[in-house]
């Protein structure tokens, strides 16, 4: 008697089983890869690189970090139907990397918590909605800037300080702003690169630099500095206003006399950020400042007959709204375009939490300076 016959089975079994090619085995692992770094990067944690100077000097050109997308819960795919690891366009070839015939409804899995004024967040551009892209929520462009106001806040902007709910906001330490700056002698290059000084556009153009920096140079013999700050009243191209992104299509005004918002990226609002549940009433006044988030975010069809306003073919003079919205500014105040220029960003737009940086490259600096390695792995406040 063979006392050994479970060995024979488990024999037997390998024997039936066919081997795996080599070829099998890397295509599995290829799938397998590319799986677990889409959930990864769908519902955990995302890498992302700062590519434009709106946050300076908070996060600077060139700066890796990572997004957290659990801090305020992630999305659940709205468009599922996507080339993995392209955002919205496929490298080289500048074609859309999704499928936009199936788009699903948004839905957000429970979180740590939820945005709150200061955090550094990313978020999906909402003016990609528009011509002539079209896009869907979650292919639209990542923006990352700072939560300055949340739903039910009212926001406003005096003299470059931002207040909300009257008070003034905390100013992060490395903001910035541009200033006037007039010396009896040409600034030392050595000075500016020590304070961290930065012209964007050119040896001419106007120095960006933080508070402490502007307290420091102000105090140099022969030097007058000055923020350059726009004036009370005087009109520019910020929303609701601005040309270049009208509040929704198309762009209905009530009858009468419109309320001629002269504000600047200086001096700007009051305004409330809608909150869900939160009823306002429309009219002239309230009108442009929220008719995009009623037609274009929340899908309603808003229509002007004659003195009234009508939402899905109902005549109305007020609107609650379904979801929560956020208020964005870039630290560095005059080189950023954000809710100053474009308004309000939906709840559905919300990406996530920046956490810290794990790499951040110089590209103006020489081979061997390249690496700024003073912030890696530095926390984002």
């Amino acid at each position: 008697m063979n006392w050994k016959f479970w060995n024979k089975n488990k024999t037997n079994t390998k024997a039936k089983a066919k081997k795996k090619t080599k070829t099998r085995e890397w295509v599995d692992a290829v799938v397998f890869a590319v799986i677990a770094a889409t959930l990864i990067r769908t519902f955990f944690i995302e890498a992302y690189t700062i590519p434009t100077p709106s946050m300076e000097r908070s996060l600077l050109v060139g700066d890796f970090l990572f997004v957290s997308k659990l801090n305020y819960g992630p999305r659940t795919p709205m468009t599922p139907i996507a080339f993995p690891f392209a955002h919205h366009t496929m490298p080289l070839i500048n074609t859309k990397a999704y499928w936009d015939g199936l788009e699903l409804n948004y839905h957000r899995l429970p979180g740590f918590g939820e945005v709150k004024r200061g955090d550094v967040v990313v978020f999906n551009y909402p003016m990609d909605a528009d011509s002539p892209l079209y896009r869907p929520v979650d292919k639209r462009e990542n923006y990352i800037k700072r939560c300055q106001g949340i739903g039910g806040d009212t926001l406003s902007v005096v003299n470059a300080q931002v207040y909300v709910n009257g008070k003034p906001a905390s100013n992060p330490p490395e903001s910035q702003l541009d200033y006037t700056v007039t010396a009896a002698t040409p600034l030392n290059p050595d000075v500016e690169d020590q304070l961290h000084i930065k012209r964007y556009n050119g040896e001419n153009s106007y120095p960006f630099m933080t508070k402490d920096a502007y307290n420091t140079l102000k105090g140099y013999t022969g030097v007058t500095i000055t923020p350059n700050i726009r004036k009370p009243g005087e009109p520019d191209q910020v929303y609701p206003t601005n040309p270049s992104h009208p509040v929704g299509p198309p762009n209905l005004m009530l009858p009468g006399k419109q309320h001629d918002y002269k504000w600047n990226v200086d001096n700007y609002g009051p305004i409330i950020i809608p909150k869900k549940g939160w009823t306002v009433k429309l009219d002239s006044v309230t009108y442009p400042l929220y008719e995009r988030c009623i037609s274009v975010y929340e899908n309603n069809k808003v229509q002007i007959v004659g003195k009234d306003i009508l939402i899905n073919g109902v005549k109305t003079d007020s609107y609650t709204f379904k979801m929560n919205y956020y208020w964005m500014m870039g630290d560095n105040r005059h080189d950023s375009d954000d809710s100053r220029y474009w308004g309000f960003v939906p709840e559905d737009h919300i990406v996530g939490k920046a956490l810290f940086v794990w790499m951040s490259i110089d590209d103006d600096a020489s081979f061997f300076s390249k690496i700024r390695w003073s912030r890696l792995f530095k926390v984002i406040h």
